[in-house]
């Protein structure tokens, strides 16, 4: 029972270290992410993963806002 517990808050903890985030377009797109994307200054790209798990880009004049979940 004492494992359980500890099994239990850990995974409690894990889940609260990762936050979705969301990307909001200037046309009206709302693209959900697992992580925070992150803006290369050398390509003027957000790059991310995708709800799938997929790794994508946008480029930063199409992101209106980048919203924390």
């Amino acid at each position: 029972m004492k494992h359980l517990l500890i099994a239990l808050v850990c995974a409690a903890a894990l889940a609260g270290c990762s936050s979705e985030y969301i990307i909001s377009t200037n046309d009206g797109q709302m693209i959900t992410t697992d992580n925070k994307p992150k803006l290369d200054p050398d390509s003027g790209m957000y790059i991310f993963e995708d709800a799938e798990g997929r790794k994508q880009a946008i480029p930063a004049t199409s992101v209106k806002q980048v919203m924390e979940r």
